[in-house]
């Protein structure tokens, strides 16, 4: 297969060309050569965008994939750190469904008013208290 300038990758990939420069600053992808003013890339890099876009999708940044990749093009990705990953998913999957539920309870709740309803009260104290995920920092103080 002959080599893919880089209109051709982003379009392929889905991403714009700066990503593509970006990313190569990055050391994620590197161009085999240039065809004029253009990049060339050996068409494997559409595989390492495709990792690069699961990686982001996972909520990997750019600096922690880039160690997956080792200069002999072989990959190198820490299990321990994908198990770390995983289990912080899982904490705020966790949190989303107490934050969905207090939501549809609020919506359907036939107090007069929220701030009469326990369960509201009880999410705007958890609220308060960055137990939905906000710092503590930026959650507003109860009196």
């Amino acid at each position: 297969m002959t080599d893919l300038d880089i209109a051709e990758v982003a379009e392929r990939a889905g991403v714009s060309t700066s990503t593509l420069r970006f990313y190569e600053e990055k050391g994620l992808i590197a161009s085999v050569g240039r065809r004029g003013l253009r990049r060339q890339f050996d068409p494997d890099v559409l595989e390492r965008l495709a990792l690069v876009a699961l990686g982001r999708t996972a909520g990997f940044s750019l600096d922690e994939i880039a160690p997956m990749f080792a200069p002999d093009g072989e990959l190198r990705i820490d299990r321990q750190m994908l198990a770390n990953k995983a289990d912080e998913l899982d904490a705020t999957i966790r949190r989303f469904i107490v934050l969905r539920d207090s939501l549809r309870h609020a919506a359907a709740c036939p107090a007069p008013s929220h701030m009469e309803c326990r369960t509201f009260r009880r999410l705007l104290r958890a609220a308060a208290s960055g137990a939905l995920g906000e710092s503590q920092t930026n959650a507003p103080r109860q009196p």
